[in-house]
C-alpha cells in the first residue's frame, strides 16, 4: 500500500469587485480596493449615515469623541504588512457619517450605577436598563440609520451570566434589536476605546457601520453566475416550559457574487441530537432547503440556480441528504459538503532546489488555496496560509504564527473534481463585511450561520419572514 497522497492543486487568491458596472474595479485586498475604487454600493445609501446613541449618564463625551475619531485619519500601527493607514470614513466610503438629531441620543438612568453594584444578578439589571433605553430610541426609528450603545469597563460583570446561565449581553441585545429592525453597534470601552492600535479599530467599526446601514462594501469578482451557496447551522435552546431542548435551524443563502443579505430561521422538533449535534428529519431538511430556494428565487426574479452548494460543520445523515435532494430537484447539480475545522493534518512547504531531489524547506508556510485530494469523498483545503503579492511584502501570512491548519472537506452528495467547490469556498472566506482581515478561516456560509444561530436562539418568537443579516452583525 502506497503512503503517497494525490498531487496538490493551488488556487489563486480570489479578487473582489467594487463597482456593479465596471468589472475592472477589482482587487484582491479588500481595504486597498475600497480606498482605490470606493464601495460597491456607493451613491445608493442616504448621505449622511445618521448615528443614534445610548450612553451612561456620565460618559456621553467618550462616545462622541469616538465618532469624531471615525471621521479622522489614523496611521496603521499593527499588521503593517497588510493594513493600510485609515484615511477617514468619508474618504473610504464616499459619504458622511454624522450624529442623528438630538432626540435620538439617550442617556441611561443615573440610578443604574447603584442598581448594578447592589444587584445579585448584575447582568439582568444592566440588560433591563439597556433595553428600556433602546425602546426610547426606537420611537424615533425613522430619524437614524444605526444605533451605537456604549458599555464601559466598570460594567464588565454584566457581560455574561453565572456559570449555570446561558446569557450573553451582546447576543441578548442583538436579539432584541433585530426583532425591531434596528442595526446595532455595541462599543465596549475595553475593546473599541482602549485598544491602542486605532487604525485597526477604525477600519473594523467603519466597515461594520457601512454594512449595518445597508451598504455593500464589495462582492466577488469571479464566480459561477448560476450557482447558489447555502450555510446551515443549528442551536439548541430551552422551550417555554421545563421540557426538552429544541432546535433552531438557520440557513443563509448566497448567490454567485457572495450577496446574501437575508436568511431563514425556525424552530423544529423533528430532529435527533447526537453528542450535542442536531440532525434534521427528511421532512425538516426538505422544509428548510425549500425555504432557502424560495429566498434565492425571490432575489433572482423567480430563477432557480443551476448548481447548489450546501455547507455545514456536521455530517449529512441519510435523511438530510434525501430531504435536500428532493428540495433541489430542479437543479442540475447539488454538492452537500461537510466542513471539518479540527483536523490532525499539517503540511510543510518544500521549495524545489536545482540539482536536488529533496528540495529545501521554504521560508513561508503552505500557500493559501492549496488543495489536496485524499479520496473520492475527502479533500484538504488550506483557507489559511501564505498569500503572495497582496500585502506590502512579497508574501503575507495572516497572523504570522503557527502552522496553518487545513479544512477537511467531506462530500456527502455530488461528483466531479473538488476545484469548483474549493474555489468558491476560498472566495466566500473573503465575504465577511464585519471584519477588516483579508479572509476568515471559514467560508461566510458557515461563519454567518454560526452567528445567526447563536443570536436567534435568544429570540422568543422567530416568525416566518426572512431576516436581514445586517441586524445580527
Amino acid at each position: 500500500m502506497s503512503s503517497e497522497i494525490a498531487p496538490h492543486v493551488w488556487l489563486p487568491e480570489p479578487e473582489l469587485l467594487f463597482h456593479p458596472d465596471r468589472p475592472k474595479d477589482r482587487h484582491a485586498h479588500p481595504l486597498v480596493g475600497l480606498m482605490t475604487f470606493g464601495p460597491y454600493s456607493k451613491q445608493l445609501l442616504p448621505d449622511p449615515i445618521r448615528v443614534a446613541t445610548v450612553v451612561p449618564a456620565a460618559d456621553g463625551q467618550v462616545l462622541f469623541s469616538f465618532m469624531k475619531e471615525l471621521r479622522a485619519p489614523a496611521k496603521a500601527s499593527e499588521r503593517v504588512d497588510y493594513l493600510p493607514d485609515y484615511p477617514g470614513f468619508e474618504q473610504v466610503f464616499r459619504l458622511r457619517m454624522e450624529g442623528a438629531p438630538t432626540h435620538c441620543h439617550v442617556k441611561l438612568d443615573p440610578g443604574l450605577e447603584h442598581d448594578f453594584q447592589s444587584s445579585a444578578r448584575p447582568h439582568i439589571t444592566l440588560a433591563e436598563h439597556l433595553v428600556r433605553a433602546i425602546q426610547r430610541v426606537e420611537v424615533h426609528r425613522h430619524d437614524f440609520d444605526v444605533l451605537f450603545v456604549y458599555i464601559p469597563q466598570r460594567w464588565a460583570a454584566g457581560y455574561v451570566g453565572a456559570a449555570d446561565e446561558d446569557f450573553d449581553l451582546h447576543d441578548h441585545l442583538k436579539a432584541m434589536t433585530a426583532r425591531r429592525g434596528i442595526p446595532l453597534q455595541i462599543v465596549r470601552e475595553d475593546k473599541a476605546i482602549a485598544y491602542p492600535h486605532r487604525a485597526s479599530v477604525m477600519w473594523r467599526i467603519s466597515l461594520a457601520l457601512y454594512a449595518k446601514a445597508g451598504g455593500v462594501p464589495w462582492k466577488l469578482a469571479e464566480t459561477d453566475p448560476e450557482a447558489a451557496y447555502i450555510g446551515i447551522s443549528y442551536a439548541l435552546r430551552p422551550g417555554s416550559t421545563d421540557g426538552p431542548h429544541f432546535v433552531t435551524c438557520c440557513s443563509q443563502v448566497f448567490d454567485a457574487e457572495g450577496a446574501g443579505l437575508e436568511f431563514v430561521a425556525y424552530d423544529t422538533r423533528e430532529a435527533t441530537v447526537q453528542r450535542d449535534n442536531p440532525y434534521l428529519s427528511r421532512n425538516e431538511m426538505f422544509r428548510v432547503m425549500t425555504r432557502s430556494m424560495d429566498l434565492y428565487r425571490r432575489q433572482h426574479a423567480g430563477r432557480s440556480p443551476r448548481r447548489v452548494f450546501v455547507h455545514k460543520t456536521t455530517e449529512f445523515k441519510r435523511d438530510e441528504v434525501d430531504g435536500a435532494m428532493e428540495a433541489f430537484h430542479l437543479c442540475e447539480a447539488v454538492d452537500l459538503v461537510q466542513v471539518v475545522e479540527d483536523v490532525g493534518w499539517r503540511a510543510a512547504r518544500i521549495d524545489h532546489e536545482f540539482g536536488s531531489k529533496k528540495g529545501r524547506p521554504a521560508g513561508f508556510p503552505v500557500a493559501r488555496g492549496s488543495l489536496v485530494g485524499l479520496g473520492p469523498r475527502d479533500a484538504l483545503l488550506w483557507v489559511h496560509g501564505d498569500v503572495p503579492n497582496v500585502g506590502k511584502r512579497r508574501s503575507y501570512f495572516q497572523g504570522s504564527r503557527s502552522t496553518p491548519q487545513p479544512l477537511r472537506l467531506v462530500r456527502h452528495a455530488g461528483h466531479g473534481t473538488w476545484d469548483e467547490s474549493a474555489r468558491s469556498m476560498l472566495a466566500l472566506s473573503k465575504m465577511d463585511w464585519n471584519n477588516d482581515a483579508l479572509y476568515d478561516h471559514l467560508p461566510v456560509t458557515l461563519g454567518y450561520a454560526k452567528v445567526l444561530a447563536r443570536v436567534v436562539k435568544r429570540m422568543p418568537l422567530l416568525g416566518t419572514m426572512p431576516y436581514q443579516f445586517r441586524f445580527f452583525m
